[in-house]
């Protein structure tokens, strides 16, 4: 069979990319060919010799979905897979989550003139409608969601039946390093960025930092700093609007994007992990940050609150709350941190790449 699979645009440091290089090795596996469907043609280095079709150059997810039913996909392939929001397709990963449920959970923590401008803004008008298209009682689509409360928000702002969704968490390859590596890193990153033994080092890494939370883990910190606690917060990642303003000088430094290589450094060097989400489907940063061995301090609006308490860390419900600085000051203990390493290592090792795309392949076969 023929399988058509879906992606926006191309970066060579995209993880969807990565995903559906790997995906479509696996369906060549079971016999399977594949042709990709994209608004830029994909270099040979990534996809290879494998069909192509290279649509209408899209300037917005609506745009994007309209080339892609002006190019009349069922003419090249039997079966279609979607990593974005389309019209219609056979099967849809529904990797962001349900964009309705975020403006809702956005609105909580915004002043409601911003909420009612966004009304007006056509590139979210246009994402509802996709989503009405896939998710709403008429559609036929199978959709693959990431976490079960991804599923749960599915079923609830749009009546779909819950048979028509399976369940598939991303997948991360946790880095293989012996304990005397994990040690040499760990004691050279700290001397690089000037950190003293006692000083507990909290990381936040993504980009959007509106939507993950970065105001609220600058606060939570901030805060250890003013009860006299030794802390640093240590930003990866970039975000359109630039850094919020801090409070207390020096506990927060911001690093920008990073390379594989230096966020691994980056990870080993520091104490916990700090992500206070607004919405996340499944943050692949935390899972990162669990291989690594870092308990993880997020919310309930993220998809990787499906592995507690398996996963050591904490949930936060309430943002507006002073629970996420007292989690925060839970994991000081350097004892409590040493014993959550080897646990959230091994929980992260269970999430791998390979395990995603051997569940997502089995969702096809049944499908197919």
């Amino acid at each position: 069979m023929k399988i058509g699979l879906v992606r926006r645009g191309y970066s060579d440091t995209g993880g969807a990319e990565r995903y559906l290089i790997r995906f479509a090795a696996g369906l060549e596996a079971r016999g399977h060919e594949c042709v990709l469907f994209s608004d830029r043609k994909w270099p040979s280095a990534a996809w290879g010799e494998r069909e192509q079709v290279t649509l209408k150059r899209a300037g917005s997810p609506g745009d994007f979905a309209v080339a892609l039913e002006d190019a009349k996909p069922k003419q090249h392939c039997d079966f279609l897979f979607s990593l974005e929001r389309v019209w219609s397709c056979d099967c849809y990963r529904a990797g962001d989550g349900v964009h309705a449920a975020w403006l809702k959970r956005r609105a909580r923590h915004e002043p409601s003139f911003r909420s009612w401008f966004r009304k007006l803004n056509l590139k979210h008008e246009q994402i509802l409608r996709l989503e009405q298209s896939l998710y709403g009682p008429k559609s036929k689509a199978h959709i693959i969601a990431n976490a079960t409360f991804v599923k749960g928000e599915i079923t609830e702002y749009y009546g779909t039946v819950p048979d028509r969704i399976s369940v598939v968490p991303n997948g991360f390859d946790a880095p293989e390093f012996d304990t005397r590596t994990r040690e040499k890193l760990r004691n050279r990153g700290r001397e690089i960025y000037g950190l003293d033994p006692d000083t507990v080092a909290f990381l936040f890494v993504g980009s959007g930092w509106e939507r993950k939370g970065l105001r609220f883990a600058m606060a939570a910190v901030e805060a250890l700093a003013d009860q006299g606690c030794e802390v640093k917060l240590y930003v990866a990642g970039k975000d359109r609007g630039g850094p919020p303003r801090t409070r207390v000088r020096g506990v927060t430094e911001f690093l920008g994007p990073m390379a594989s290589t230096e966020l691994a450094q980056l990870y080993e060097l520091s104490d916990v992990f700090v992500l206070p989400t607004i919405y996340d489907p499944f943050s692949n940063a935390c899972l990162e940050a669990a291989s690594h061995g870092l308990p993880v301090i997020t919310t309930n609006a993220n998809g990787i609150a499906d592995l507690f308490p398996e996963l050591q860390g904490d949930i936060i419900t309430d943002l507006k709350s002073h629970d996420l600085v007292e989690a925060c000051a839970g994991w000081h203990p350097p004892a409590r941190r040493a014993a959550a390493r080897d646990q959230n290592r091994a929980v992260a090792a269970k999430f791998s790449i390979a395990r995603n795309v051997e569940a997502t392949l089995a969702c096809f076969d049944k499908l197919i």
